[in-house]
């Protein structure tokens, strides 16, 4: 009978299977009530009593050893994955095709991209504001046409609270609480009420830059802004500044670019002109620096806002602004970085 249990011993431990099937097969075969080593208990029976210590210890190491090789392969199979155990079966049956960056993105982050080699860092902050950080710190007067309901969204029976018309009350926060020197650019979704139109939207984008340190010029506020035109339109670009009127800088300026679909002959995008107005800004009032707690005759600076629609109807050719807002995919598919 040992030779018997030594013969299955040598064919469980050479024992393989290809499926879960035939592993069952195999247990079945051995480990059954009916299989090889039921039998062999039974037959353990009629072993002489001097032989049973013996014996025993072979049936033992039989039934432990084949149960060891049972579970090793069930557990081989437990760790191949099949073919089909990544397919998502809710999935739609059509190709999915990849997206692509949206063209406020794409622009947006190559301004992010040519200020940030200018050593501006990002800063954010809240959509929804009070009027001191929107308007009063930035010396906008009480009866400033833009504090109208006609051009801000006002929280209902709290006038103090409002949808940010600009990104100007993210520099003001950070001018509250970080002494110069300032470098930053300030991306992000601004507010205003007005009709909606192929130019104009109710809700758009800009990045607002602001440079405050000991003998910041106006000439430093140029040589930013050609910068920033030569990097984003080509370097051939040229600047021009006229002067303009902004609560927050003085002097003020509306900056153009010359036009780079016609360099400067004339065509319908520049309206004939050769220029395009692109952004405004300024030397930083000295009524702002004040109202931010820094001495303005230690510190100067420079500011100015872009913005990101304006600059990507120009850069992609599109002539409707709401073309960005209405997830049009065969529109946004056009755009790839």
């Amino acid at each position: 009978m040992i030779n018997k249990i030594k013969a299955l011993l040598q064919e469980v431990e050479n024992m393989k299977a290809a499926n879960a099937e035939e592993l069952e097969a195999l247990r079945i075969k051995y480990l059954s009530k009916k299989g090889e080593i039921s039998a062999l208990m039974n037959d353990f029976r009629n072993v002489a009593a001097d032989q049973k210590r013996e014996v025993g210890q072979f049936l033992n190491q039989l039934k432990e050893t084949t149960q060891n090789k049972i579970n090793e392969l069930k557990e081989s199979f437990d760790n191949v994955q099949t073919g089909n155990d990544d397919i998502d079966l809710t999935r739609t049956a059509y190709p999915v095709e990849l997206g692509t960056r949206h063209p406020l993105s794409l622009v947006k982050k190559e301004i992010c991209d040519i200020f940030g080699r200018l050593g501006f860092s990002i800063a954010e902050g809240p959509e929804i504001e009070d009027d001191w950080h929107v308007f009063s710190s930035l010396n906008f007067a009480e009866d400033h046409p833009a504090r109208d309901m006609q051009d801000t969204f006002f929280i209902q029976h709290n006038p103090d609270v409002l949808l940010r018309t600009h990104t100007s009350s993210v520099q003001t926060r950070v001018m509250e609480t970080q002494q110069p020197p300032i470098r930053i650019i300030c991306p992000g979704r601004v507010y205003r009420n007005e009709a909606i139109s192929y130019r104009a939207h109710c809700f758009f984008h800009q990045v607002e830059a602001l440079y405050v340190d000991k003998n910041v010029s106006f000439a430093d506020l140029k040589q930013a802004l050609l910068f920033f035109a030569k990097e984003m339109f080509g370097p051939e670009t040229k600047i021009r500044l006229r002067p303009s009127y902004f609560p927050f800088t003085e002097p003020s300026v509306e900056v153009d670019v010359s036009c780079f679909e016609c360099h400067g002959k004339g065509c319908p995008l520049c309206k004939h002109t050769g220029w395009i107005e692109v952004l405004g800004g300024g030397v930083v009032n000295r009524k702002v620096l004040e109202n931010c707690s820094i001495d303005p005759d230690e510190y100067s600076g420079f500011a100015f806002g872009i913005g990101i629609e304006r600059i990507a109807m120009l850069k992609y050719g599109i002539n409707n602004i709401g073309l960005m807002f209405e997830n049009n995919l065969q529109f946004l598919k056009q755009f790839h970085e």
